[in-house]
């Protein structure tokens, strides 16, 4: 492999002439011949993507006969799996990444290919001293890449994370931008331009939940905590009753220890955490976060490593637990022994129940999160079959931990007055009466309905279907005056 780097040339796009970084250029076999509908021919790898008529982008290897291109539609094409020949790839394209090949728009490596295997082989030398600046538009969930910058905000490495959005530079306005996205896709606009990691699949939230959420995020008033990976959006306020709800990883893998502060009244984040910590040390944070926020009650995820939390946080002694037998109000709840394990309980059912509640609550605008983190990690939970989940690579710890608080904040985790006063009203909504027309509320007992004078004397079987013309009995049904008194 070999990079040439261009200081001189543009290239055309289908904006006009833009930069480009450079050239790499690579022995590669598995190669795509493609024949378009024009005459023209491409001969790339299984990887080149091309922009389609629904301005998505389309792997060469998943065109078939017939698909139609933004520019042209492929005729034929096949498979020269013995040849390895030289392939040449444009870095870093300016204004989206698209550009002209054989008049046929294609989109260019902006990103180092295989750069998992790179970076394995990078890693030990660095280790040993010296620094990196890794620098790319992000390229989907999964892959080394998005594990580095998920690591890198929750200081599980040493990378720095820093966004750099289309207005941090001084001469991008909103006429800039309006004009150069204009004939972008929103999944292209959204990667390329607001540094989105944007998941293949079907996304467990719609794009609009999706914007709705992006559009509420920002920067948090305070960090703390271990690594300083607490972040803060509200301070306690006298008086409030808050949620604390978790989800508890074994502290040294991939996953992450996660935690939300609730506004049990509003629904609003107050505080989020995402961090690698052991369970028992995790549970001296939530008492610590617990006892800031009015004695918060405290609700983690009690599957497998929880288990230990839950455990821990009973032997504390802290006062405000939730447990599966509470009955009325859950935050003076006392369980009747003192060996029940507090915690929520994570199955199949109860999955799909708290995660409903979650999707309900975003969807009707009854949460409000701040979290850019939180915001990451919807935009890689997806559908597989009928079972939500995280895409490869990409993690839905904040997910869980937040659906559970919406759940016990939904009045769900208990029969409490807020619970039962929803209840009521539902059952009331759906019960039938027997009343008289006259008997109605509303003002409207003198209304009585209009009657079409010529039609006394008819039922309604006959009106609807008349037997002959004698039923007509020789009146004017022509006549409307009737409906004007």
């Amino acid at each position: 492999m070999s990079y040439i780097k261009n200081t001189c040339y543009k290239v055309k796009t289908p904006t006009g002439w833009q930069n480009f970084d450079g050239i790499k250029k690579t022995a590669k076999k598995g190669l795509i011949s493609i024949l378009f509908v024009s005459g023209k021919r491409i001969i790339c790898t299984q990887e080149h993507r091309f922009l389609d008529l629904n301005n998505q982008l389309i792997y060469a290897r998943d065109l078939t006969f017939g698909t139609c291109l933004s520019s042209d539609v492929v005729e034929n094409f096949k498979f020269l799996e013995a040849l390895e020949e030289e392939v040449y790839d444009l870095i870093n394209v300016s204004n989206g990444h698209l550009y002209y090949t054989n008049d046929i728009v294609s989109s260019n490596c902006a990103f180092i290919r295989d750069f998992d295997d790179i970076w394995t082989s990078l890693y030990p030398t660095l280790s040993t001293g010296g620094n990196a600046i890794i620098l790319s538009t992000p390229n989907g969930v999964g892959g080394q890449y998005y594990k580095l910058w998920i690591e890198a905000e929750s200081k599980a490495n040493d990378f720095n994370p820093t966004r750099l959005l289309w207005w941090v530079h001084p001469e991008h306005d909103q006429a800039w931008f309006d004009k150069e996205t204009k004939n972008l896709a929103r999944r292209n606009i959204a990667q390329e331009f607001l540094c989105d990691f944007i998941s293949s699949g079907d996304t467990f939230l719609q794009p609009g939940d999706l914007e709705r959420l992006r559009d509420k995020i920002s920067v948090p008033i305070e960090r703390s905590g271990p690594h300083l990976n607490v972040w803060t959006w509200a301070k306690p306020e006298e008086g409030k009753k808050y949620i604390l709800s978790a989800d508890v990883s074994r502290g040294d893998a991939a996953d992450f220890s996660t935690f939300h502060i609730l506004d049990y009244d509003t629904c609003e984040v107050a505080a989020e955490f995402m961090g690698k910590i052991p369970p028992d040390k995790f549970a001296d944070l939530l008492v610590e976060y617990g006892k800031l926020y009015n004695e918060a009650l405290i609700c983690p995820e009690q599957n497998t490593f929880g288990y230990f939390t839950c455990i821990k946080l009973r032997d504390l002694g802290y006062p405000r637990l939730y447990y599966h037998s509470a009955r009325g109000d859950i935050f003076e709840y006392k369980p009747a022994s003192p060996d029940e394990v507090p915690g929520f309980s994570t199955q199949a059912k109860s999955r799909n129940q708290i995660l409903t509640k979650l999707e309900e609550f975003i969807r009707n605008g009854q949460l409000t999160s701040f979290s850019q983190r939180l915001y990451d990690q919807f935009q890689a939970f997806v559908w597989n079959g009928s079972k939500a989940s995280a895409a490869k690579d990409a993690h839905d710890d904040l997910i869980i931990s937040l659906a559970i608080g919406c759940w016990l904040a939904s009045g769900a985790g208990a029969p409490n007055d807020k619970s039962m006063t929803m209840a009521y009203a539902m059952l009331k909504a759906t019960q039938r009466g027997n009343r008289t027309f006259d008997e109605l509320p509303g003002g409207i007992n003198d209304v009585k309905p209009v009657f079409n004078q010529h039609m006394r004397g008819f039922t309604p079987q006959q009106l609807s279907k008349p037997r002959d013309a004698s039923d007509v009995r020789g009146i004017d049904l022509t006549d409307f005056s009737w409906l004007y008194k």
